[in-house]
């Protein structure tokens, strides 16, 4: 295995991109082979630098030294400069500020260790994500071979024992789930990572498999071995291509060094991984959906019970868990249960990673302890309010998540306290709205995507998502009635209770939140004819009344 002096990390996200970061790239391999450096410097490209003010960002380590905007001509300079003769060239560097921005860090809560770790982001921006040599340097494969060294129930005790929930939303027991699977008799079984992430406004999985994609092929081999599969999948969301491009590559480098197929590291079990893309139906991220879109069948959610637990892919047992899931896999089973319990809060211990959206000074990827509350997430890691603004709402995790006003913004962001709150945490995305963010205009904009996005198979979405829009369309327009809001309650209602997936009840959460919080907006759009921020556009009628 090669160990380099130094590493050159150059930015390629899709901003990057534009800037001509490829360019750079390959600039910095020709300047590398000039001086001669190029078996002593690794140089490679990563996905999310963690900011967005310098593209292309490049990164030298070990000293971390950060330049940006680099463009073509600054390449020599930096290469002759600060690798060649180890002296930082200061006047190409990035502004100042934060790297690690990307992934911020709060103070452990009371008893646990102040030095703070990233869980499931601590390798991305840090590695190669298609070199399995550099993720082996970093503990690598090390928690598979740990957990195949031990008895499958010890493996899943572990996991019970750290609390880890799951991270799609549901916030389901991790190690229980396990143990379902485990339990259920079949002389087939198959694991599954959902990697669909549909969600608008969510990329955190994406980061992580384009960051880190040998972490989910671990973290999916140790569920194999614990569950008793031979067969697992990795359900990728269609535009995710360089992440199932890079999950393919990692496969290939794992199966050919020992790490998948037959008996892996000289054990009994033996294990295969396929990726399968997806072709961009939001319903797809329902986990059943996606098994039946896995076995080439139209994505529609099944009916429940029986759960994939018992019957899932092909009728036999399915273990199903999200990217950011197993990701806290491996670094539990390396480190212990107690150790991971150290983050977040009792009832909800580790990390959370947000994608951070909206009215902030800062938007992107933020890995923070379960537990901090809305307002320091805005203070700390969005940096305020844009322009100072004032905050309203936020939503969370995704279109289907809850819409949280300003006087729950010191509730902590668990899964006990939300629910106590009666709103959810969701999947991950932060939508933070200033003062002028009109709550009809949202509810309209996201009654539209889940009117669009209805698989169509149950009468409550179908409908209720097409009668909720009319309605509120017709207010926004100053065309309502104050009856109205009460249908919109009661289509709300139905479409909670009795639609046939959790995305077509999920749909109902926008209705609810913002009659519950923002009633008083709403009505003023019907009694007084007018939009409070001025957003919507009242037809002629509505203003002369």
């Amino acid at each position: 295995m090669k160990f380099s002096r130094s590493m050159v990390l150059v930015s390629n996200d899709p901003d990057s991109l534009r800037n001509g970061a490829l360019e750079v790239y390959q600039c910095f391999a020709e300047k590398l082979a000039e001086f001669g450096l190029s078996e002593e410097v690794t140089l490679a490209q990563i996905t999310d630098a963690g900011r967005h003010d310098a593209l292309p960002l490049v990164i030298v380590y070990p000293e971390a030294t950060a330049y940006g905007p680099v463009t073509v001509k600054d390449v020599g300079r930096i290469v002759e400069e600060h690798i060649y003769k180890g002296r930082v060239a200061e006047e190409l560097l990035a502004p100042v500020r934060e790297l690690s921005g990307r992934v911020g860090w709060l103070k452990a809560r009371k008893g646990a260790s102040p030095m703070e770790k990233k869980i499931v982001t601590r390798r991305t921006g840090r590695i190669d994500p298609e070199n399995i040599e550099e993720y082996i340097a970093e503990d690598g494969y090390q928690a598979l071979a740990k957990a195949l060294s031990q008895d499958r129930m010890h493996v899943i005790s572990t996991l019970e024992q750290s609390g880890l929930q799951g991270r799609g939303g549901a916030g389901f027991p991790t190690g229980r789930k396990w143990r379902f699977v485990n339990a259920t008799k079949s002389a087939k079984k198959f694991v599954v990572c959902n990697a669909d992430e549909s969600e608008p406004g969510t990329f955190k999985d994406r980061v992580i498999l384009e960051g880190d994609p040998h972490s989910i092929i671990e973290a999916l081999t140790i569920a194999a071995y614990c569950v008793g599969a031979d067969e697992g999948y990795i359900y990728v969301r269609g535009e995710y291509q360089l992440a199932q491009h890079r999950l393919e590559k990692a496969i290939i480098q794992a199966r050919e060094v020992g790490l998948l197929g037959k008996n892996i590291l000289g054990s009994s079990f033996s294990f295969n991984i396929h990726v399968h893309s997806g072709a961009g139906a939001y319903v797809c991220g329902e986990e059943t959906a996606l098994l039946e879109s896995i076995e080439g069948k139209r994505g529609e959610p099944r009916a429940r019970p029986p759960y994939p637990t018992t019957h899932g892919l092909w009728g036999k047992p399915t273990l199903v868990n999200n990217v950011e899931t197993l990701a806290n896999v491996p670094p539990i089973l390396l480190n212990g249960a107690e150790w991971y319990r150290s983050f977040g809060t009792p009832s909800s211990p580790g990390t959370k990673t947000y994608t951070l959206l909206g009215n902030l000074n800062f938007r992107g990827l933020i890995e923070v302890p379960m537990g901090i509350t809305l307002r320091e997430v805005i203070s700390i890691y969005g940096q305020g309010m844009k322009d100072g603004a004032t905050f309203k709402l936020a939503q969370t995790g995704g279109s289907s998540g809850s819409i949280i006003p300003a006087s729950l913004q010191d509730t902590p962001l668990d899964f006990e306290s939300f629910r106590k709150a009666g709103v959810s945490l969701g999947s991950g995305a932060l939508l933070i709205c200033d003062e002028n963010t009109c709550t009809l205009d949202l509810a309209i904009t996201l009654m539209k995507f889940f009117k669009a996005e209805s698989c169509g198979k149950c009468t409550p979405c179908r409908v209720g998502t097409e009668r909720a829009l009319r309605l509120l369309t017709a207010i926004s327009k100053g065309e309502g009635k104050l009856q109205d809001l009460e249908t919109l309650t009661l289509i709300a209602e139905e479409m909670e209770i009795a639609s046939n997936c959790g995305l077509g009840q999920t749909a109902a959460v926008p209705i609810r939140d913002t009659l519950k919080y923002f009633r008083a907006e709403i009505e003023a759009h019907i009694r007084l004819g007018v939009c409070p921020v001025g957003v919507c556009e009242m037809s002629a009628e509505a203003q002369m009344a």
